[in-house]
């Protein structure tokens, strides 16, 4: 057993040595401004969002690009389609999200992170809870320097704390601003 615990760590020192060896401090600046308007066949969601300037950074070598870890914070206002009810909804997350940039122009991005929905039901859904977590993959490119666009799709559920737990699916398309 000790014998496992040693090698473990030994592993664990010489992974992050690894990482840390090609990891690069945080880029300087305020960060970003997203806006980001999603679509689903029973509802809708707009969400201005606040990402941080890269809080880490490792850059692969020959070329394969880098991978950055920022946060993302956002307030989102959903609204349903028809006649379901509730017909509407504020939501507020919190969001560590890593995205994978190669080529200097493209990148892929996931992210799981704490969200509060402002009630427990809506769009003909019961929640059961204000605490959901969020789901998050997408694809996107640089269009320049200072701007981005992407297309994500966004999962959001209580991960089974409390039943029922239907969950919410949403695909986004979101154009990013760093000032």
């Amino acid at each position: 057993m000790t014998r496992t615990i040693k090698a473990s760590a030994v592993t664990a020192v010489l992974v992050t040595t690894f990482l840390m060896g090609n990891a690069s401090a945080a880029e300087p600046g305020f960060g970003s401004v997203s806006v980001r308007a999603g679509y689903s066949s029973n509802y809708n969601r707009a969400e201005l969002a606040w990402e941080s300037p890269s809080l880490w950074t490792y850059r692969f070598s020959e070329g394969y690009g880098r991978l950055d870890l920022v946060a993302e914070l956002g307030a989102a206002y959903w609204w349903a389609n028809g006649s379901a009810s509730p017909s509407s909804v504020w939501q507020f997350s919190a969001t560590p999200m890593f995205r994978w940039t190669f080529r200097d122009r493209y990148y892929v991005e996931a992210g799981i992170g704490a969200t509060v929905f402002s009630r427990t039901s809506f769009a003909d859904k019961q929640l059961s809870t204000a605490f959901q977590f969020g789901d998050h993959i997408g694809v996107g490119t640089h269009l320049s320097d200072t701007s981005r666009l992407s297309l994500r799709f966004s999962h959001f559920s209580n991960a089974g704390i409390k039943e029922p737990n239907p969950g919410l699916n949403i695909l986004q398309l979101t154009y990013t601003h760093r000032y």
